[in-house]
């Protein structure tokens, strides 16, 4: 099949056979396009099948970008242009009661970034192209096989043609309902929360109380959030109304929804689109089998409570990106790849958990769940380790990966934006390496890891992975000590 090329070294609706050494990315969402963009940027051949035609939808459901995504877009270069196309909240109200104040979050950004989950793509898209990305539109995986050396997979092209891609890894990043998860036979158990949530992007014309307004009464929840082109987007449940995705829905459907949950509905007009869908609650017992792997939707999907979905599989992608660059170039330790099932998994499970906790709690009915729910509101309050908990947990600020037996307390741990001898952490991190911060006035040899000294008296010595999580730590290291971390990390 040939393909049309793109400025920048891009290729669109193509379906060639590729030349086996590269990566394979399904999905053109936020994580199939931050995936393939720091790949590329490594300089590894992508191919980036998408079966959507050219051209980025704005009907997209995700509105918020989370402190630590932010962190990672930022050690890309990427977080002040969408700090500036975004609006910033300093704090998230969930439900009733409570209201989670993000100013004490120790991080360059402490706040919620209010900003549709197209202006994110359209940004990664841009960036994926620049650094060579080929880009495969209105190409859907009809099929893949793998053995010892690499991936095969069964194309078919916009005109129906068939096609195959080999490459020496494959990602799917292709959602719900992926074609990758179901050709390695993976399952995906879980169930549906809620049916039958309206969806709706509409012009107001009364100016709603807050940035973000949500609120649920009785059996009515109700969600408004902004764009920048003046419309906002609505999301609203009726519990006594449970009908199939298909059912038609009109815009007096969803003004009585909104009216029901937050006491009018601000004169909404001019719908643009309004949609109908069911929130799934759903996780893959395994990220990687073999030389396949699965991030983002594909992995996991849960409520939309708390704005964590992009930002979930957002974060799946710098954990594997940088894995994936050292298996194509023959230096991953042993058992590195094995590593990110180990480390996002977990975190998948807890945001499924949180999320689907937080929706039951906006829509508790029954006395005793609001009372449950009062008395978390209550003591997310009034406990500060618990607030800080939870803060951490759906800003992502919180997680930490697990580390070996007897390492430094540090590692596995995130590290912030640290001021530098040479810059910022996230500055220093943008070449995709490792970096090696080490005190004041010492000299280390590093291998491929780049070093950077700290700007204080500190003594503690960092190997920083290129996602922004400690590798291996030590107090007053001596050479043979990051020698060992580094050879460990194949950093030599």
């Amino acid at each position: 099949m040939n393909g049309t090329t793109g400025n920048k070294g891009t290729t669109e609706n193509t379906a060639d056979t590729g030349d086996g050494g590269g990566v394979a990315v399904v999905g053109a969402g936020p994580t199939g396009l931050l995936l393939a963009g720091d790949l590329a940027a490594a300089g590894v051949p992508v191919t980036l099948v998408e079966k959507r035609a050219p051209g980025i939808s704005n009907l997209s459901r995700a509105l918020v970008v989370h402190a630590r995504t932010l962190e990672q877009l930022d050690a890309r270069g990427l977080a002040d242009e969408l700090e500036a196309k975004g609006e910033p909240l300093a704090t998230m109200r969930l439900f009733d009661r409570l209201t989670l104040d993000l100013a004490p979050l120790p991080s360059r950004f402490p706040h919620v970034l209010v900003l549709p989950q197209y202006e994110v793509e359209r940004v990664l898209k841009r960036r994926a192209a620049e650094a060579g990305v080929r880009f495969a539109y209105g190409t859907e995986v009809t099929g893949l096989t793998q053995d010892a050396d690499g991936v095969t997979l069964a194309l078919r092209g916009p005109d129906g043609e068939p096609g195959t891609l080999r490459a020496a890894y494959a990602v799917g990043a292709d959602g719900l309902r992926s074609a990758v998860r179901e050709a390695v036979g993976l399952p995906f158990p879980g169930r549906s929360v809620i049916r039958s949530l309206v969806l709706a992007d509409v012009r107001l014309a009364e100016p709603p109380p807050a940035l973000l307004t949500v609120n649920a009464v009785g059996d009515a929840f109700a969600f408004l959030a902004p764009f920048a082109d003046g419309y906002h987007r609505v999301i609203g449940w009726n519990r006594a109304r449970d009908v199939a995705d298909s059912e038609p829905l009109g815009l007096d459907e969803v003004k009585e929804i909104v009216r029901a949950a937050l006491g009018r509905d601000f004169g909404m007009h001019d719908a643009r689109w309004m949609s109908r869908f069911h929130s799934d609650e759903r996780q893959a017992p395994a990220y990687r089998v073999g030389r396949v792997f699965l991030a983002g939707d594909a992995a996991h999907v849960h409520s939309p409570a708390g704005g964590q979905g992009m930002n979930t599989g957002l974060q799946d992608a710098a954990n594997l990106s940088w894995k994936l660059v050292a298996a194509v170039n023959g230096r991953a330790p042993h058992g590195l790849l094995d590593t990110y099932h180990a480390e996002r998994h977990p975190v998948g499970k807890a945001v499924l958990r949180s999320s689907g906790a937080l929706v039951r709690l906006a829509m508790a009915k029954r006395p005793w769940t609001r009372g449950v729910r009062a008395a978390l509101a209550a003591l997310v309050r009034r406990v500060p380790a618990v607030r800080t908990r939870a803060v951490g947990q759906i800003t992502g600020i919180g997680f930490a990966y697990p580390a070996p037996r007897g390492a430094h307390r540090l590692v596995g741990r995130r590290v912030p934006d640290l001021a530098l001898a040479e810059g910022r952490l996230h500055e220093v991190l943008r070449a995709g390496e490792f970096v090696l911060v080490v005190p004041r006035g010492v000299r280390r040899a590093a291998g491929r890891a780049a070093v950077a000294h700290w700007s204080s008296d500190r003594r503690t010595t960092l190997l920083v992975r290129p996602d922004g999580y400690v590798a291996w730590a030590a107090e007053e290291a001596d050479a043979e000590e990051v020698r060992a971390a580094l050879e460990r990390s194949a950093q030599l």
